[in-house]
């Protein structure tokens, strides 16, 4: 079934689920970069710029700005997940967005005044990964012939 039951008889698509499933990790990654012992380095983050010495779970260069640039985003996809479109236009244009914030990693280097949110090796692939996941959920929990459900429309779905 395309739609799941929540609470009072309202239901959420695949597509909605998968927003919110998504919105809820960064959610988690937005707090966890603020967890003594979570980001190691902790004492040594900065608000934003490449000196930051703070990294999430050991590996994941964060500043104080891009643990909130995960937050906003979460709060984001919460919000646009309540309805098809809004949940698919989060997966898809946040897919987007992360490619090219892949591609920006790649662009400016490490050691770059550009590299302000900061961005390293770990922080590029991990954006690729999400940029190719959140695009793939976006266009094929979406892929349906009519209507505006979200559901995958296949012969073996009708009754």
């Amino acid at each position: 079934m395309a739609r799941r039951a929540v609470g009072g008889g309202a239901t959420r698509t695949r597509v909605q689920l998968a927003a919110l499933v998504v919105a809820g990790v960064f959610l988690l990654l937005g707090v966890l970069g603020f967890v003594p012992g979570i980001t190691t380095g902790y004492g040594d983050m900065t608000f934003a710029g490449h000196h930051s010495g703070a990294r999430l779970l050991g590996l994941f260069q964060v500043s104080v700005l891009h643990n909130l640039l995960h937050l906003g985003f979460a709060v984001a996809g919460l919000a646009l997940a309540r309805r098809v479109a809004g949940a698919r236009l989060y997966l898809i244009a946040g897919g987007v967005l992360y490619l090219g914030l892949w591609i920006y990693g790649l662009a400016v280097g490490e050691e770059s005044g550009a590299n302000f949110i900061p961005l390293n090796d770990a922080d590029n692939w991990l954006h690729l990964g999400l940029g190719l996941g959140m695009l793939l959920l976006g266009l094929l929990l979406s892929a349906r012939a009519g209507g505006s459900d979200g559901r995958l429309d296949r012969p073996f779905d009708r009754p």
